[in-house]
């Protein structure tokens, strides 16, 4: 093994001759958006990045790493907010090139690469009439949500995305190409459900699929900010006996400053209730006509879309280019104590682009015990975000206190966090956000990964022992 971070030119050589797909450094055409990610905050700079064409050219970096001792990261989608996609002076394996999507519409599964994104899976599966759960944003990595659970607008009716995962082929910490599922290294795949990146590189996932109506009933309501309190304690009671089908969320974010918004709300803040109903249109209609007759909305922008659509519909609350941070909590209820601290919070209400969410748990999410997958959190009535999103460096240290300070308000109705949501600083909630499963996590990365070379993400620490 050579000094950490300085393997000799002939290494190197070796490294870029097993190579199909690029060796990167400093200054290498293409190196700036390798090391680049969705958050403007990260600036980080690796010494090497390879960006693979296949499982090959992985197993290759991870040798890589592991005999030179290097601090190794690994890049999908490139979206999360903590910036772990990347690292400083190691290696950063970018799959950003490997966005395959290969459905089988008579199975009903689709093969997909590390690389692609929600939007890439989408277009696909949507030329079959299928889906699966995929997050809210297109322009996030399936690699990334997936691997930490999968919240999304089918969540209800089918499953976090890891309760529709297959199997996947991995590049464990040796070197080596592996194939986990139910059948197949059953321990590994158990974690993968849920257990973030602290296995392996993940070269190919397979997932089931499920029919979706040519069009969801789908989209947002805007009401005024002055109307929180009123239209949370609505949600609440809207939510709580909602069918699988129905997903709806509760946001306050702000009105955009464009038609048909009326003029006298643009960019103000406001509480919107963002639905997909994952049904037939007319059954949609029934459900969702108590949230159309509540209050005095600003604007209903509900109507049937294709699901595509939807998927797509708050990338432009989500650009590349801004500074963001995040805080979440799971929470039980949606008691008055915590309605009121929202609405406290957010009032004023800082940053162009900030966020505040409820996203609806339950249904199917909660009909699979905590212990069956990594992912713990099945009995969460709510996951609660907090996402400050904003331009100007100057503006990093209040938007940052604003959003620690509204987390720790809440933290008393709160049990557990989304893995996905930690944010760089928060090192001390990964027990939280694994809760009864760490124990048999830190087991299996002893197993797989007892080195912790897979540690530049929400890190699971091996122990001693990991035979499960």
């Amino acid at each position: 093994m050579t000094d950490a971070g300085s393997p000799d030119e002939d290494a190197v050589g070796a490294l870029r001759d097993r190579l199909h797909g690029d060796l990167l450094n400093p200054g290498d055409e293409g190196y700036e958006a390798a090391r680049t990610v969705f958050n403007a905050m990260i600036e980080k700079y690796p010494s090497y990045v390879v960006r693979p064409t296949g499982a090959a050219d992985v197993m290759a970096a991870v040798d890589f790493a592991r005999e030179h001792d290097l601090l190794l990261s690994v890049k999908g989608g490139g979206h999360n907010f903590a910036g772990t996609a990347v690292c400083d002076d190691g290696l950063t394996i970018d799959c950003s090139g490997m966005d395959s999507v290969r459905v089988d519409p008579e199975a009903r599964t689709a093969r997909v690469g590390p690389g692609a994104t929600w939007a890439d899976f989408d277009h696909e599966a949507q030329a079959f009439g299928l889906a699966t759960t995929g997050g809210l944003v297109s322009h996030t990595g399936v690699a990334g949500l997936t691997l930490g659970g999968g919240q999304g607008y089918l969540a209800r009716k089918h499953g976090l995305t890891i309760d529709n995962l297959r199997s996947v082929d991995l590049v464990t910490a040796d070197g080596e190409l592996v194939h986990a599922s139910e059948a197949q290294s059953p321990d590994l795949f158990w974690a993968l459900r849920g257990g973030g990146g602290n296995f392996g590189v993940v070269t190919s996932f397979e997932f089931d699929l499920h029919p979706i109506e040519p069009e969801v009933l789908a989209g947002p309501i805007f009401h005024p900010h002055g109307d929180a309190r009123e239209a949370l304690r609505f949600y609440r009671a809207f939510t709580a006996d909602a069918p699988d089908d129905l997903a709806c969320y509760a946001l306050v974010v702000r009105v955009p400053p464009e038609e048909p918004f009326p003029e006298a709300y643009r960019g103000e803040p406001s509480i919107a209730f963002a639905v997909c109903y994952a049904g037939p249109i007319a059954a949609a209609e029934d459900a969702l006509e108590p949230l159309r007759e509540f209050g005095d909305p600003i604007l209903d922008a509900i109507r049937p879309m294709p699901y595509a659509t939807l998927q797509r519909s708050f990338d432009d609350g989500s650009p590349e280019g801004y500074r963001w941070y995040t805080k979440a909590h799971y929470l039980d209820d949606l008691p008055d104590g915590a309605i009121d601290t929202i609405v406290e919070f957010t009032d004023p209400f800082p940053g162009p682009l900030t966020q505040v969410a409820l996203e609806p748990m339950g249904g199917a999410i909660a009909r699979v015990d905590p212990t069956a997958t990594a992912f713990p959190h099945r009995e969460a009535a709510y996951s609660f975000g907090i996402w400050p999103g904003w331009e100007d460096p100057e503006n990093d240290d209040d938007m940052i206190e604003w959003a620690r300070e509204f987390h720790e308000a809440m933290a008393p109705y709160a049990d557990g966090v989304y893995s996905n949501y930690l944010d760089r600083d928060e090192d001390d909630r990964i027990g939280a956000a694994y809760g009864v499963n760490y124990e048999r996590l830190a087991d299996i990365k002893a197993k797989w990964d007892p080195e912790n070379l897979f540690r530049v993400n929400s890190n699971v620490e091996p122990t001693s022992g990991g035979e499960v």
